[in-house]
């Protein structure tokens, strides 16, 4: 395929990043299928809840050409959210591109790959999710392959530049806003209610009745 560079996405609706740093995120696992990533793609670096929009970036294998572009040319908020094709010999993210995301103000970094550096990566604190971690490492081929802030794959997911990127030790969920902001009140307002709910099941009374599952299943007999 031929390099493919498009315009950022638009920024962050300030309102709705906010209410998605407070939600926990599994909450949103009760209303959403679409969108989580798969499992094995974890936090290898960082603590720290990750919220951002996706800058997209699709290298190929060995040439990491385009993501070092796309790290000079990243803000605050951003996550960039690299496309391998499917390698997973190969790491292109290591220490000095998580550095110049973090010079940035980046909010993080996903591969669905491998990544490198893994002390340095973690003394930098950037959150990073990948599939693991190896010492061979993408070289600068420039090879006329690559998009940035087109369309792309990250853990079986569907990603567009401007999505957003979700990420805890739990795991990563990518959505476009509009899927997230049409349940984030309903998950806060879950989330709200749930201290409650483990009070209630610490002095004796069954989950089962607390949630309607025991009397769901009387009126299915």
């Amino acid at each position: 395929m031929p390099l493919d560079i498009r315009e950022l996405p638009a920024p962050l609706d300030a309102e709705l990043a906010e209410k998605l740093r407070t939600v926990d995120f599994p909450t949103l696992g009760h209303y959403l299928e679409e969108g989580f990533c798969d499992p094995l793609l974890q936090r290898m670096a960082g603590t720290a809840k990750l919220v951002g929009r996706a800058v997209t970036v699709r290298i190929t294998a060995t040439d990491s050409t385009m993501l070092h572009h796309a790290a000079g040319i990243v803000g605050p908020g951003d996550v960039v959210v690299v496309d391998c094709g499917g390698d997973r010999r190969h790491a292109p993210l290591g220490e000095v591109v998580v550095n110049a995301l973090a010079s940035r103000g980046a909010a993080g970094a996903v591969v669905d790959g491998l990544c490198t550096d893994i002390d340095a990566l973690r003394e930098v604190g950037l959150p990073v999710f990948a599939y693991g971690r190896t010492p061979l490492t993408t070289k600068l081929h420039g090879i006329a392959d690559g998009s940035l802030c087109a369309p792309v794959s990250c853990g079986g997911v569907p990603v567009s530049a401007g999505d957003l990127v979700l990420g805890d030790a739990n795991g990563l969920i990518i959505a476009p806003a509009e899927r997230l902001a049409a349940v984030i009140d309903e998950a806060l307002a879950d989330d709200a209610k749930e201290p409650a709910l483990v009070a209630e099941l610490w002095d004796g009374k069954p989950l089962g009745s607390l949630t309607g599952a025991t009397e769901s299943l009387r009126q299915l007999r």
